[in-house]
């Protein structure tokens, strides 16, 4: 196919996830008032409790209208992947092509995970972390706007790095990636992580740490996933 041909199904498969996307926000956004009740999980256990205030009109309709916005992504999430697949599909073998609906599911399912790590184990600590250290006099006061902001970006964040062992799986299958790359450059991958950590996270410490652990443990799983493809690959060839 010429390039310009790519160019043309390209276009057409990301216009077919943006569709995705689109239908999926605007059933979510009939049901962001639950979204918000159920975002609002994480603030009931806390050991150190705050009050969330509305300092603008517009905020609430701005708030559900992200929430609807990031689980129409969230639900368009299978789609997505099936069309980034398609696309890479044709210069991949016959035999290849069947794990188009694991990789899928694996990709869903991870992000799923690192989304749920973030909402259940992460945000909670962080908040209760955080408003440990306000003294006794202060009053725990946080804008509705900012709270979701951390909220969501942690989940995103979170979803989206536990996509590593995917891409290791893509790139081990494509002769890309191989166990001794990710051994060999091991190191360095695990000062990259830290920088990425600072510029993913809220700027401070504690959070950078909380996704950079996780990251240097995905590293670690991302070599033994590798590992177990490249070898199977390699028994296939022989």
């Amino acid at each position: 196919m010429p390039f310009l041909d790519h160019l043309e199904e390209l276009r057409w498969r990301i216009i077919k996830s943006l569709v995705a996307v689109v239908v999926f926000t605007i059933i979510a956004f009939f049901f962001s008032d639950q979204i918000l009740k159920f975002l609002l999980i994480s603030t009931k256990h806390l050991k150190h409790q705050f009050q969330l205030q509305v300092l603008k009109v517009q905020t609430v309709f701005i708030i559900k209208l992200e929430l609807a916005i990031i689980t129409g992504v969230i639900f368009a999430l299978p789609v997505i992947f099936y069309q980034l697949w398609a696309f890479v599909a044709p210069g991949l073998l016959e035999n290849e092509r069947k794990y188009v609906i694991p990789v899928i599911v694996f990709a869903t399912i991870s992000f799923i995970v690192g989304a749920a790590f973030a909402f259940f184990v992460i945000i909670p600590f962080a908040l209760d972390f955080f408003l440990g250290l306000v003294p006794e006099n202060v009053k725990n006061n946080i804008a509705l706007d900012f709270y979701f902001g951390f909220v969501a970006r942690l989940v995103l964040v979170f979803g989206i790095v536990f996509e590593l062992p995917v891409v290791s799986l893509l790139l081990t299958k494509l002769g890309i990636l191989t166990p001794k790359i990710l051994r060999k450059y091991r190191r360095y991958a695990i000062v990259v992580i830290f920088i990425l950590a600072a510029i993913l996270t809220p700027p401070d410490p504690t959070t950078q740490l909380l996704l950079a652990i996780p990251l240097v443990l995905l590293y670690e799983v991302t070599i033994w996933i590798s590992y177990f493809f490249y070898k199977k690959k390699q028994e296939q060839k022989d």
